[in-house]
């Protein structure tokens, strides 16, 4: 598919628009008390919660599913926003790995230490399968990839291809939330740190854009208030924050250049790390 103007094929999507999220508390099993909300400033934001929410096994790697299409595939530059992250958290002493079906756009090693490849990012998917469109939807990968790797955190980016593609934008919203909560259906302690798609290089593509992510911090407020734990992270306002972003932080139309990966995985580990053992 193409990656300027058209979906994003073994391309995809990204980002963040502002908003408020959260982890917080609520349902039994590995979770404890209640979540912690995301650092201030670092692009995640928070509502509730309270300390003792602990996604992660006392011991061992504590496994993250980045789930997603392109840009969590990595198009444009290998180990996309996913090495930074695995270099941030190895830095600062955590133990982490990333689980998923696919491997590809990876580096081997990150600062010396070996790499683990696989995430679930599918260059052009949408949120759901769209016959009419001739796309195909991360929606249906949540059970098999929840049986299968059983992650304790999930990065979750969607939503650019349906947007850029003109995909039933009006409903794309609700089909996200019908998202999260077929992946509290497999695991209602998972903590799931959403992203507001980043902006893409068109000013009117980018209304879009934006709309729908302004509809994001509803679902997660609705969430938070069964007990879910969310957190979501403002990525599309990361972005525009550099007024050049088109230059120095996209390497094509939609996709981030190594300057904006980088920046992502700053933002995707600020979010994550108050989680982590």
């Amino acid at each position: 598919m193409p990656s300027n103007g058209g979906q994003s094929g073994a391309q995809g999507s990204g980002g963040a628009m502002g908003g408020t999220g959260g982890a917080a508390g609520g349902g039994a099993g590995r979770a404890g008390a209640g979540g912690r909300a995301g650092s201030a400033g670092s692009g995640a934001a928070g509502t509730g919660g309270t300390s003792g929410y602990t996604p992660c096994p006392a011991t061992g790697a504590c496994k993250i599913m980045p789930f997603g299409d392109s840009i969590t595939e990595g198009y444009n530059v290998a180990g996309g926003y996913r090495a930074p992250l695995f270099q941030r958290a190895h830095a600062a002493g955590h133990d982490i790995t990333f689980v998923g079906s696919a491997n590809d756009y990876s580096v081997p090693t990150v600062d010396g230490v070996a790499f683990p490849p696989n995430h679930e990012g599918h260059g052009g998917y949408t949120i759901d399968d769209e016959p009419s469109h001739n796309t195909k939807g991360i929606s249906p990968l949540v059970s098999k990839s929840m049986k299968s790797y059983a992650p304790a955190i999930i990065t979750l980016m969607i939503g650019t291809n349906d947007i850029n593609g003109n995909i039933d934008v009006s409903t794309a919203p609700d089909r996200l939330g019908a998202l999260l909560d077929s992946i509290y259906a497999q695991d209602p302690d998972v903590l799931i740190v959403l992203a507001q798609i980043v902006p893409t290089g068109s000013d009117g593509t980018n209304q879009a854009v934006q709309k729908y992510n302004a509809a994001i911090p509803a679902l997660v407020s609705a969430r938070t208030s069964m007990g879910r734990h969310l957190v979501l992270v403002d990525m599309y306002s990361t972005f525009t924050a550099h007024s050049n972003y088109r230059t120095s932080l996209m390497g094509d139309n939609l996709h981030p250049n190594q300057a904006g990966y980088d920046l992502m995985g700053a933002t995707w580990y600020s979010a994550v790390a108050p989680f982590l053992p």
